[in-house]
């Protein structure tokens, strides 16, 4: 998954977890075992989205040096579909 985003005015409706749901099942019905996504530390309205659909964190690494530098991390996560049954 990249590069989600939903426009500022359409923000609020559920929009997200909408295509969030859509990518699981286009992901689950055709076999695969799981979606993985990366987001940033600042990113906090996704990372509850993605926590919320079923995304757990699985590590953390920075983009850069100069983002080691500044503490600035990327999350990584992962979400199981299992064989859809």
């Amino acid at each position: 998954l990249k590069r989600m985003s939903v426009s500022r005015e359409h923000r609020g409706r559920g929009l997200a977890r909408a295509l969030c749901r859509e990518v699981l099942a286009f992901a689950r019905a055709r076999g695969y075992g799981a979606v993985v996504l990366s987001t940033s530390m600042v990113q906090v309205a996704a990372q509850r989205l993605y926590e919320g659909q079923g995304f757990r964190r699985v590590g953390t690494s920075y983009p850069s040096l100069l983002g080691t530098l500044l503490n600035f991390q990327i999350f990584h996560y992962r979400c199981d579909l299992g064989d859809g049954t």
